[in-house]
C-alpha cells in the first residue's frame, strides 16, 4: 500500500511546494510508506518539463529520501515516481533559496529575481538571497548601475 499525490495542472514551483507540504505531512504523521508522485511524462514524449524539475528537486534530497522513476516500473510510466521517504525536507524558505539558485545559474538582477517569485514577496526574497550569499552558494556583483545575482557552481 502507498500514498499518492498528483500534480497534474500545476506550475512547476506549485508542484514542487505541494510535494514537500505532502511529503512533510506525511513524515511528520510517522508515515515513511511509498509515495506515488504523479506528475505525466509531458506532452511532447521527450520529458515534460514538470517531470524534469519534480526530478530535479528529489536528485538534490537524496539525503531526506529515495526515489526510482516509473521507467522501472513494469510496465513502465515515464508519468511517475516512487518516493522513499526517509526524514523531513527543507522548509519553504529553503525552497525558494533553490528555486533562485537554479534560476540564477545566469546572472539576474533583483528586479528580474523579484519578478519571478513575486507570489513570495519581496521580503521572503531578500531574506532568501541573503541567506544564499552567507552560505556562499550565490555572489552578487554589479555591472553598470545594476546589483546582478549568480550562483556558484562548483
Amino acid at each position: 500500500m502507498s500514498n499518492e499525490i498528483d500534480l497534474h495542472g500545476l506550475t512547476q514551483i506549485e508542484a514542487v511546494e505541494t510535494l514537500v507540504k505532502y511529503y512533510n505531512r506525511q513524515v511528520k504523521a510517522g508515515d515513511y510508506r511509498r509515495i506515488d508522485v504523479i506528475h505525466g511524462y509531458g506532452s511532447t514524449g521527450e520529458g515534460g518539463a514538470l517531470r524534469l524539475r519534480i526530478r530535479s528537486f528529489l536528485a538534490r534530497h537524496t539525503d531526506c529520501l529515495g526515489y526510482e522513476p516509473g521507467e522501472s516500473l513494469r510496465p513502465a510510466n515515464p508519468g511517475q515516481t516512487m518516493v522513499f521517504p526517509a526524514k523531513a525536507l527543507p522548509d519553504a524558505l529553503d525552497l525558494l533559496g533553490e528555486e533562485i539558485l537554479e534560476y540564477c545559474a545566469t546572472a539576474k538582477t533583483l528586479s528580474k529575481i523579484s519578478g519571478k517569485f513575486r507570489r513570495h514577496g519581496d521580503t521572503r526574497i531578500l531574506a532568501s538571497l541573503k541567506g544564499l550569499e552567507k552560505q556562499g552558494t550565490i555572489t552578487s556583483f554589479y555591472k553598470g548601475q545594476y546589483r546582478h545575482y549568480q550562483a556558484i557552481t562548483g
